[in-house]
């Protein structure tokens, strides 16, 4: 398989369905920014953590891949004549959403409450945490978009916006392992 096609050459991409549209498409830019996403937490996942966030990370990445997979799918094409669908993957479920929920209140257990927000930073890890929480919250604003023209599966629009939850606190709770002093945002006054 070459990696080049060259169908590319005049700015349109196929969905999976073979449909043509242009490559700056909101559904391109949705599934684009997933893969970004997941470039990204590969990233936190080389870092220097706990076996247990490697594992979960290496989950999130899979399911990342299913929903990048139902975005790169023409919806009028999704379903074959036959009634099947065309994507034949498993899809996200509430119990993949369950599992950052579960991850996130065991990571609270131990943190200390929210009374501000935190400044991003404080450890090079962290850091990447904080970049993946914010590639997450912009494919979720463009899944979302795309859901108003083009309806998509409500568990993958829940799943972005748990996963940012998930990705924050665990930049919280890394800070804590890492001992990184995470500071508080306080307003200055006037």
């Amino acid at each position: 398989m070459k990696i080049y096609t060259k169908t590319g050459d005049k700015g349109t991409t196929a969905l999976f369905g073979g449909s043509r549209v242009p490559k700056h498409h909101i559904r391109i830019e949705s599934y684009g920014t997933i893969d970004e996403l997941n470039s990204y937490i590969g990233l936190v996942r080389d870092q220097k953590i706990r076996q247990h966030y490697k594992d979960i990370l290496i989950k999130i990445q899979h399911k990342l891949f299913t929903i990048g997979a139902i975005l790169a799918t023409d919806p009028e094409k999704a379903v074959l004549k036959n009634g099947k669908e065309r994507l034949n993957i498993e899809k996200i479920a509430s119990e993949d959403i369950e599992v950052l929920e579960h991850e996130m209140d065991c990571m609270n257990e131990a943190l200390e409450p929210m009374t501000h927000f935190v400044l991003p930073g404080g450890h090079q890890t962290v850091s990447f945490c904080h970049i993946a929480r914010c590639i997450c919250r912009r494919a979720e604003r463009l899944a979302t978009a795309l859901n108003e023209n083009e309806p998509i599966n409500s568990n993958a629009l829940i799943y972005l916006n748990r996963l940012s939850d998930y990705l924050f606190v665990l930049a919280r709770k890394l800070t804590l392992d890492l001992q990184a002093n995470e500071i508080k945002w306080i307003p200055e006054k006037k």
